[in-house]
């Protein structure tokens, strides 16, 4: 079960990007601190592409621009890598929603 306090890390094949500090559970969406490490600078355009087109509601632009996300990187739970997830990033904040099973085809 996940509870507030919980650090999940964001993985490039072995390289750490980052880590959120879960501050709030609202399932199905967690939301906390994100905490970037250096090499967390190369894909943070993704984000900042995947959030803005969400903002203006470009969903199916969207769907196609945040698939490279889940592609490339990995979310870590606290007890290991999960098979599906969303992900928003903007700045020091994280949200997001999370599969033990995927999800997409």
């Amino acid at each position: 079960m996940v509870q507030e306090s919980d650090i999940w890390r964001l993985m490039r094949h072995d390289v750490l990007l980052g880590t959120i500090t879960v501050e709030e559970v609202d399932f199905p969406w967690l939301r906390g601190g994100f905490a970037p490490e250096p090499p967390f600078a190369q894909v943070k355009p993704w984000f900042d592409e995947a959030l803005a087109l969400m903002e203006a509601d470009h969903f199916e632009r969207f769907e196609t621009v945040y698939d490279r996300i889940p592609q490339e990187l990995t979310l870590v739970s606290p007890t290991g890598p999960v098979a599906d997830f969303l992900l928003h990033i903007d700045g020091g904040k994280a949200w997001f929603r999370w599969s033990d099973e995927p999800v997409g085809g």
